[in-house]
């Protein structure tokens, strides 16, 4: 039996050929390494954190989340629910919080999750993965497990917003969360002590919708990494990872700039520093290769 057994909803972006695929391969390689079994919630579906707020009414978008936390309490019994995606983590944790709130509000959910025959207590501890580590297990444990210490790299440890507000990280500030710095030298590198922008909003959707407003935030918090001297970003959000990476090109033609970083999970980063190798660690799913971790992937 594993060390730590935990009910694991993976979340849409994690699937095979989506956006956030190589961030399940390197949480799958890191869990390997901590003895961790994460059991998945079986038929889950998307968490609605986005189209549950495209004027699709409250209810439904509660019960998607409820849907899910059924499922485990069937399936993954006393384990505590755990997400790897921000967003996924958000939304089933906000659910929770709300139904435990309103008896009315958890009547209606029941009656909704009946027609599918499921009952919904919502009594499991909802956490995302940074937190297991965190808390479960802790930066001395985490660091016993490095093999190939990242030395002389300098990395922005960019928190974002979901994983900060409203619920954050227990024991954590909300203006300058320091636990991915403490990963990052826990793994053998340097973190950006100073970085100004670890909690600024990506624009998230806007990415789409309103391009031009997303890439101005975009462009400060990678200005802000530079600034510091990092040459890598590690995020725990899957919407961050994309956004901050991908629309790279888009600001240098739009802005001038130059900017070729690097950005990556913080599973990735312990992925390698645990002796995994790059494809193991997901590093073949990067827009801009992340090439000081393949070479020490590849020692």
């Amino acid at each position: 039996m594993a060390k730590k057994e935990y009910s694991f909803y993976p979340g849409c972006s994690s699937q095979k050929g989506a956006s956030a695929s190589n961030y399940l391969v390197s949480v799958q390689s890191m869990c390997e390494e901590l003895d961790v079994q994460l059991n998945e919630i079986p038929d889950w579906n998307c968490c609605a954190a986005s189209i549950g707020y495209a004027e699709g009414g409250e209810l439904p978008r509660l019960a998607l989340s409820a849907r899910n936390m059924a499922l485990s309490e069937q399936a993954n019994p006393g384990q505590d629910i755990v997400a790897t995606c921000a967003a996924c983590w958000l939304a089933t944790k906000e659910t929770q919080e709300r139904l435990h709130d309103s008896s009315d509000l958890m009547q209606e959910t029941n009656d909704a999750l009946a027609a599918a025959g499921l009952n919904v207590k919502a009594d499991q501890t909802v956490r995302h993965m940074v937190e297991v580590l965190i808390e479960d297990f802790g930066y001395d444990e985490l660091g016993k497990h490095v093999k190939k210490p990242l030395e002389g790299m300098k990395i922005a440890g960019y928190v974002g917003c979901q994983t900060n507000r409203p619920f954050g990280v227990d024991g954590e500030s909300f203006e300058n969360p320091k636990y991915l710095d403490k990963l990052v030298e826990t793994m053998g590198a340097e973190p950006v002590e100073d970085y100004q922008k670890k909690v600024q909003c990506c624009g998230g959707a806007l990415a789409f919708s309103e391009p031009e407003k997303s890439q101005a935030l975009i462009k400060d918090i990678v200005e802000a990494a530079y600034d510091g001297g990092a040459e890598m970003i590690v995020t725990p959000c899957p919407v961050c990872q994309m956004n901050v990476e991908v629309y790279q090109d888009q600001i240098n033609a739009t802005y001038g700039t130059k900017f070729k970083i690097p950005v990556v999970y913080y599973s990735t980063l312990m992925s390698v520093a645990y002796g995994k190798n790059g494809k193991e660690a997901g590093l073949d799913g990067q827009i801009i290769a992340a090439k000081k971790l393949e070479e020490i992937a590849a020692k």
